[in-house]
């Protein structure tokens, strides 16, 4: 009599059911406890409190590394310039502006000096600091007026109870330009000009980085480079002659009073063009304070500036193109070396007085220098000392 016969079941089903629940007992048995977890929880806060300053100086020569990228690129477009212009230095001034007493007197009885332009707009509007149209100008209708020639002369000095006063402007603070910018980027909110440090800056203009006009403009914001060039070396050496030379006994003269005041030199003229700075991170954006705006100044916008703190660091192109971290102790020392026989790298004796460049808004007492922009014997004079002093 056939039938059929029921399996059994494997013995193997009921074995790995055990072991399933062998190795759960197992891993309950194994669990952290809460201190092991604490223990895990330090370790690991104390990784990141070891790796984050890693972090963060390897964030921040990345940052001084594109900043120092920018002016070799802008060292490369200064080359260009004085190469189509026969060895001259970038300027917005005529030479011959020290032959009258000012843009009005320029305009009536010299020429209409050339423009400072900005650039178009996508609308194909033109913007620029306009002379206006009075004199040898009224055949172009410019509008605006003469009060605009402080962006056309390298530095403005100012005198009063607050030496330096809030006019201490001129065309060294704008490298954009449409006349300079065009050896660069063909814009004037280009990158190149703008450190990536430059937070107060780039905060507002950032923005207009993505458009491809030559300038753009908002209604409100509006920031000029975070790079400048030395406004000493762009008037005539004269200006900042050192204190003994028989043709200046006090390291400055007015330019206005020269008549060859403004005439810029050729770079050829530089005697040490590896000590001679020529283009710097103007603002304090090395080793900066905990706050980036400066109280001293009214308004709530300013930045500090690079000669306003003993520890400032600015990235410096020189004149031989080379790039360089220069501190503010290292001119001061220079400046100490060569004190006792040839006076300083800078000259105490121009309207801005002993403390210089806005040096009254400093934020410290250690710090008095200003390098690069009152340099002594302008262009033909050192910013830093060689090794031989």
């Amino acid at each position: 009599m056939l039938h059929a016969s029921l399996p059994s079941l494997p013995r193997a089903s009921g074995d790995r059911s055990l072991a399933v629940r062998s190795r759960a007992c197992a891993l309950r048995s194994r669990a952290f406890t809460i201190v092991e977890l604490l223990v895990v929880v330090s370790i690991i806060a104390l990784l990141i409190a070891l790796l984050l300053p890693a972090v963060q100086r390897g964030r921040d020569k990345a940052l001084i590394s594109q900043s120092v990228a920018n002016l070799k690129n802008l060292a490369a477009a200064n080359e260009i310039y004085g190469g189509d212009w026969g060895d001259r230095q970038w300027t917005a001034c005529p030479d011959d502006a020290g032959l009258v007493n000012g843009c009005d007197q320029y305009k009536a009885q010299i020429a209409c000096p050339p423009q400072q332009f900005l650039g178009w707009d996508v609308n194909g509007a033109m913007w620029g600091y306009f002379l206006g149209s009075s004199g040898k100008c009224a055949q172009y209708g410019w509008p605006e007026a003469c009060y605009n020639w402080i962006v056309y002369i390298p530095l403005t000095f100012t005198t009063g109870p607050n030496p330096g006063g809030g006019n201490a402007f001129g065309s060294f603070r704008m490298p954009g330009v449409k006349s300079f910018h065009d050896y660069v980027g063909r814009r004037f909110y280009d990158p190149t000009f703008y450190a990536p440090k430059d937070i107060v800056a780039l905060s507002t203009i950032s923005k207009y980085f993505t458009s491809a006009a030559e300038f753009t403009y908002d209604g409100t914001n509006y920031e000029d480079s975070s790079y400048c060039f030395s406004p000493a070396a762009m008037f005539d050496t004269a200006v900042f002659r050192r204190n003994g030379d028989a043709l200046n006994g006090q390291g400055f003269t007015n330019p206005n009073t020269m008549k060859a005041g403004y005439r810029s030199p050729p770079v050829s003229r530089c005697r040490y063009p590896d000590l001679k700075t020529r283009m710097i991170e103007h603002n304090w954006l090395q080793n900066t304070p905990d706050s980036f705006i400066n109280t001293n100044f009214a308004g709530g916008r300013t930045p500090w500036f690079f000669n306003h703190g003993y520890n400032s660091a600015p990235a410096c192109m020189f004149f031989d193109g080379h790039v360089e971290l220069v501190s503010c102790q290292k001119s001061m020392q220079a400046d100490n070396r060569v004190a006792p026989t040839n006076g300083s790298v800078w000259s105490r004796n121009t309207p801005f007085g002993a403390n210089g460049y806005y040096g009254a808004q400093s934020y410290d007492f250690l710090v008095r220098t200003s390098f690069h922009i009152l340099t002594t014997d302008g262009i033909e004079g050192r910013d830093v000392l060689g090794d031989e002093g």
